[in-house]
């Protein structure tokens, strides 16, 4: 073999495997890229509440096949509402929600409290009770049982989840959600309302509706 013979076979094995690395890369990239995509699914509802919440539905008889998540550490112009479905491990509904105006709570800090007449959001899992009318937005709402003793008074505070005609579709940030909405009731656009009321009429078990920062 002479020297151009040589030069010209070490040439396309260097081209072969600049070729080889070039594809392997973007096939690397390419998962990568899309395990960011399915991790920003997962990162809307913290992995550990989710066990969580599945061993308490399954623990006290709740339905399983989904539950109802409202993360009040969100900055209120973005979705904070989220349903997730255990089967397919993912949330399959999102929106807006609004906290309580009660206590000095502002658009960007909610108040939390359980005090009767506070018009504050309590913390805590809920179990979604049963439908009725409501003056507000559809004209349905959902009574909510506090399961805990930071939410323990939301029955009886008439604490519902309900929806408001002026909440938005849509995320509205950077801008929040205006005062007064909520007097401590997670309330939502008429749009997601329409999609809970109509995934929890076909519920034979209670669901679980968890709100926690």
């Amino acid at each position: 073999m002479n020297s151009y013979q040589l030069h010209f076979r070490l040439s396309y094995l260097h081209h072969l495997f600049t070729i080889h690395f070039l594809v392997l890369f973007c096939f690397l990239l390419l998962v990568a890229c899309s395990g960011k995509k399915e991790n920003a699914i997962y990162e809307k509802v913290d992995s550990v509440k989710v066990s969580q919440a599945f061993k308490f539905c399954k623990k006290n008889d709740f339905d399983t096949a989904s539950c109802f998540f409202v993360d009040m550490s969100i900055h209120s112009g973005m979705d904070r509402f989220f349903v997730w479905n255990f089967k397919k491990k993912k949330v399959v509904l999102e929106g807006l929600c609004c906290h309580g105006a009660g206590k000095g709570s502002t658009t960007s800090t909610p108040v939390f409290s359980n005090e009767k007449g506070s018009n504050c959001t309590s913390l805590g899992k809920y179990k979604v009770g049963i439908r009725s009318y409501s003056q507000w937005g559809i004209h349905a709402h959902y009574k909510l049982h506090g399961l805990e003793s930071a939410n323990s008074y939301a029955y009886s505070r008439v604490v519902v989840l309900h929806s408001h005609n002026p909440v938005s579709d849509t995320e509205i940030y950077p801008f929040h959600l205006s005062m007064g909405w909520s007097l401590g009731c997670p309330v939502v656009s008429n749009r997601l309302m329409k999609r809970l009321d109509s995934l929890l009429k076909n519920k034979r078990k209670p669901t679980l509706l968890w709100v926690y920062k």
